[in-house]
């Protein structure tokens, strides 16, 4: 058959245009199926990384784990973490403990942090009032003696200043950091008739104590500073 008027030239166009679009598509679906694997890698690294990780996020108040340690708390799980969540107090300073204690669990389930890992502390000398430092020893008592029972090897807590400077945050921190003079006097007497290495390995465990922002860059994110 002869050629048109326009000749073989827009047959010719029209079929290199459907090869090249056939080819786009196969790198397309190549590329993407490379980058699930890669990320399917990821995350399994991430959660060999966190495996066998029991988190404890020890807070003050019903609210702090959502606003200023969510991002933390589904890092963590994302990383293969099992989190758990201690506040230290009802978060009663309105008479809304029963209401926030509720809202707590409701929160921590959005969380990926089931009830029954979910544990507050409501104790009359632990009051929800920014005008009060709580006493740091009991603070330590109660911390320590929820890692025993639970096995937790990890804790994650407020910063020196509390994030945002209330008083019962500082409380936390100044009970459960490294430097913590309470903290090293429960762990020792709690590891009274036991060895040495046992009372080692309580202190050791707060090491990880620290700024939630600063934790939470370990878990592929940030948080609220």
């Amino acid at each position: 058959m002869a050629a048109g008027p326009w000749g073989w030239g827009p047959v010719a166009l029209a079929l290199l245009l459907a090869l090249l679009l056939g080819g786009a598509r196969r790198l397309r679906r190549r590329y993407a199926a490379g980058g699930a694997r890669a990320s399917l890698r990821g995350r399994a690294a991430a959660a060999a990384r966190m495996d066998g990780v029991r988190a404890l996020l020890v807070t003050a108040h019903p609210d702090d784990e959502a606003m200023f340690f969510a991002p933390t708390v589904l890092g963590l799980g994302r990383a293969g973490a099992r989190p758990a969540v201690l506040c230290c107090s009802a978060g009663n300073y309105y008479n809304q403990g029963e209401i926030r204690k509720k809202e707590l669990e409701q929160s921590c389930f959005l969380l990926g942090v089931p009830a029954s890992n979910v544990t507050v502390i409501d104790h009359r000398d632990l009051p929800d009032n920014p005008a009060v430092e709580w006493d740091t020893r009991l603070l330590a008592a109660f911390v320590l003696k929820h890692i025993e029972a639970n096995n937790i090897n990890l804790v994650v807590t407020f910063d020196a200043g509390g994030v945002s400077g209330h008083a019962n945050h500082i409380s936390l921190y100044t009970a459960l950091s490294p430097e913590s003079a309470e903290i090293s006097m429960v762990a020792q007497s709690s590891a009274c008739g036991r060895s040495d290495a046992v009372a080692t390995e309580r202190l050791s465990l707060f090491l990880v104590a620290c700024l939630p922002s600063l934790f939470f860059s370990l878990c592929h994110g940030g948080s609220r500073a």
